[in-house]
């Protein structure tokens, strides 16, 4: 079996740590000059596949024993139908004041957003905090006015591996993906209807049940 194939990042932070170890994941996010939010899947990756040794309160080490390809293979060919979840969705004319609360209310970090049944855009926590602190009228502006629009929003269907899931929210430094579907509007338009998301907390569920020896049935 190959090895994982590692992003250009992930082959940054290895070099990074064998030449600093022991290095803590803040002065990894430091060289890199990125958040350690943003780093965290990077790290799990590598210490789940081996890379990398974690030792609480000390750091980083490189153990460059990879194991072998079981475990990657086993998440490239496991389905994104199998571990997406619900996703938080509202209608584009929903006001910028109700799509907060809705946030707050569903705990999530990211709201998608439809037009008739089609995904047509998606809204952070970011989006909503440049809004808030602005002098708009949140009480009256709708969602679809900050929104991210397709087609600038990544995606997956429930066929794609969990790996292309996992590898499009560390790409594309976003806290979830939506699941779709391709449908046909009234209109004959083509588009995409949300069925799912996939999250960060999603893949860290993965890991976790992996751990366990919960996923034996898929």
């Amino acid at each position: 079996m190959n090895p994982i194939e590692l992003t250009k990042r992930q082959n940054q932070i290895i070099e990074l740590v064998k030449k600093h170890q022991p290095i803590t994941s803040e002065q990894i996010a430091e060289k890199l000059n990125m958040t350690r939010a943003a780093l965290r899947p990077d790290l799990t990756v590598l210490t789940m596949a081996g890379y990398l040794e974690a030792r609480p309160k000390v750091g980083y080490f490189y153990s460059g024993q990879p194991v072998n390809n079981i475990l990657s293979d086993f998440i490239k060919n496991l389905k994104v139908e199998n571990i997406k979840s619900t996703p938080v969705v509202v209608s584009e004319d929903t006001t910028v004041y109700d799509a907060i609360v809705t946030l707050f209310l569903e705990d999530v970090g990211t709201i998608y957003v439809h037009n008739k049944g089609m995904l047509t855009g998606v809204v952070s926590r970011k989006d909503f905090l440049k809004i808030a602190i602005g002098n708009t009228d949140i009480h009256k502006v709708p969602v679809g006015v900050i929104m991210t629009r397709m087609p600038n929003i990544a995606f997956v269907r429930d066929e794609d591996s969990a790996y292309d899931a996992a590898a499009k929210i560390i790409e594309h430094e976003v806290d979830s993906v939506p699941v779709v579907e391709p449908i046909t509007c009234e209109n004959g338009k083509a588009g995409f209807k949300i069925t799912g998301k996939v999250s960060k907390t999603n893949i860290t569920r993965l890991f976790y049940d992996l751990c366990n020896d919960k996923l034996g049935g898929f």
